[in-house]
C-alpha cells in the first residue's frame, strides 16, 4: 500500500492544533508546506463546506506557512506530539457525523455471520461456510430493492436464513446511523478507541463523504469506523455500543473537495488498501474497491439528508465497507481481533493515508472540546 500521507494534488482542507491559539485553525496544504488560511469568511470547516465554490475558497486562500507538511504529520502521532509544533486534527467540525453500513456484499454476509454466531467468534468459520453455500452465488448481482432482490428474499425467507442485514442489504432502505457527535471524531495520528468489554473487534476502511446542508457533495476523505463485531453480534439493537465510543470514530487526514480533477465518479473507482501492524508481528492486509458497493454514495446521501431530515451544518457520511477480516491471529478458528498498539493504516492515492494506533476507549485522550467550546472561543477572537 502507498505510505503516502498526503495526497500529491488537489485542493485540502483541514484542522490544526497550533500553539498560541484555544481554537484549532483552519489549514490547507501548499508546495510542501501547511498553511493557517482561518478567516472570519470561513472560521469553520462547515462555513468553507456551505460555500458555493469550497474548492474556489480554499485554493485562493491567503495564509500563513505552519511548517513542512511532512513534520508536522510526524507531530500528529499521540504518542509523539510535541505542542510546540502543529498537529493535524480530525478535519470536520460541526457537522453531524452519520454513516451507511452493509453497502457491500462482503460486510454484509459478514454481519449475518454476525448475528447467527450470537457474537462467538468460535463459531463464525463454520457458519460462515453455510451462509456462503447458501446465499453468495444468490447476493453476488444483485441491485438493492430491486425485483430481482425481493424474489431473493422470499427464497431465504423460506430457507429459514432471512436476516436484518440482508434486509438492509438487498432491501429497498439503506442503514445510516449516527456514528457520533459533531466534534467527536479524531485525526491522523491519534489512537482510536476499543469498549473494554469487547474482545472481537476490527477496523473498517472506508471513504467519508462531506455533505452541505443544502445536500450537496462537496468532497471527500478517508475513516475507520472503528467496530465491535461481539457487541453488534449479540444484538443489532447494541449498535450504539458497537458504534459510538469514545475516540471510536477517525476522519482524515485531510478533506480533498471537488473541484475539476477530483469529483464523485472519482469516489466510485478509488481502490482502498488498509494494513493492520501489530506489536506481535502479525500483518494484516485488505482492500475495499468503491466499484463493488451495492447502493451508490449519491443514494446513500440521499437516503440521510433531504425533506425527510435536515443537516443545517452538513454532515459526513461513512459509506461502508467491503473488509471482513477473517484471517487468524491468536490460532486455528480464533479470527482476527485487534490487540493494543495495533497500527491501522488506510490508504488511496486521490485522499492519501489515515493512520491511528488502537487504544481502550477509556485509555484514549477524554473528548472534552466540543460545540460551546469552539463557538465560545471563535467569540473570544472576534471570527464570528
Amino acid at each position: 500500500m502507498s505510505n503516502a500521507v498526503v495526497p500529491s494534488s488537489g485542493v485540502l482542507v483541514g484542522r490544526a492544533k497550533v500553539l498560541g491559539h484555544a481554537y484549532p485553525r483552519i489549514v490547507t496544504v501548499r508546495d510542501g508546506a501547511v498553511l493557517d488560511i482561518t478567516s472570519k469568511t470561513a472560521p469553520t470547516v462547515r462555513d468553507i463546506a456551505e460555500l458555493e465554490n469550497p474548492a474556489g475558497h480554499v485554493a485562493d486562500a491567503t495564509g500563513t506557512k505552519l511548517g513542512d507538511v511532512n513534520v508536522i504529520v510526524a507531530n500528529s502521532w499521540a504518542a509523539k506530539f510535541d505542542p510546540t509544533i502543529p498537529a493535524l486534527l480530525s478535519p470536520i467540525d460541526l457537522q453531524a457525523v452519520k454513516a451507511s453500513g452493509v453497502t457491500f456484499v462482503a460486510s454484509l454476509l459478514e454481519r449475518v455471520i454476525e448475528e447467527q454466531a450470537k457474537g462467538d467468534k468460535a463459531k463464525a468459520d463454520a457458519l460462515r461456510e453455510d451462509v456462503l453455500k447458501l446465499i453468495g452465488a444468490d447476493l453476488s448481482q444483485i441491485v438493492p430493492g430491486s425485483p430481482a432482490a425481493m424474489q431473493v428474499k422470499e427464497a431465504l425467507i423460506a430457507r429459514g436464513v432471512w436476516s436484518q442485514y440482508l434486509e438492509v442489504g438487498i432491501g429497498p432502505d439503506a442503514e445510516i446511523f449516527t456514528k457520533g457527535q459533531p466534534m467527536s471524531t479524531v485525526g491522523f495520528g491519534a489512537d482510536v478507541g476499543l469498549h473494554p468489554i469487547s474482545s472481537w473487534n476490527n477496523p473498517e476502511p472506508e471513504i467519508v463523504l462531506v455533505v452541505s446542508g443544502a445536500g450537496r457533495i462537496v468532497g471527500a476523505t478517508l475513516g475507520n469506523d472503528v467496530n465491535l463485531r461481539d457487541v453488534e453480534g449479540r444484538s443489532a439493537l447494541l449498535l450504539g455500543k458497537a458504534k459510538d465510543n469514545n475516540a471510536s470514530g477517525s476522519v482524515g487526514p485531510f478533506i480533498r473537495l471537488f473541484d475539476g480533477d477530483f469529483t464523485i465518479e472519482t469516489v466510485k473507482t478509488a481502490e482502498l488498501s488498509m494494513r493492520v501492524e501489530g506489536e506481535d508481528g502479525f500483518v494484516l492486509d485488505g482492500h475495499s474497491n468503491m466499484a463493488k458497493i451495492s447502493r451508490t454514495p449519491e443514494s446513500l446521501v440521499e437516503a440521510t439528508i433531504g425533506r425527510h431530515h435536515q443537516y443545517p451544518d452538513g454532515l459526513v457520511l461513512y459509506l461502508g465497507t467491503m473488509f471482513a477480516p477473517v484471517k487468524d491471529r491468536d490460532g486455528p478458528g480464533k479470527g482476527f481481533t485487534h490487540k493494543m498498539n495495533d497500527i491501522v493504516s488506510i490508504s488511496t492515492s486521490s485522499l492519501g493515508t489515515l493512520s491511528n494506533r488502537v487504544r481502550l476507549s477509556t485509555e484514549c485522550a477524554p473528548w472534552t472540546y466540543g460545540v460551546s467550546h469552539l463557538l465560545r472561543d471563535l467569540g473570544k477572537a472576534d471570527l464570528l
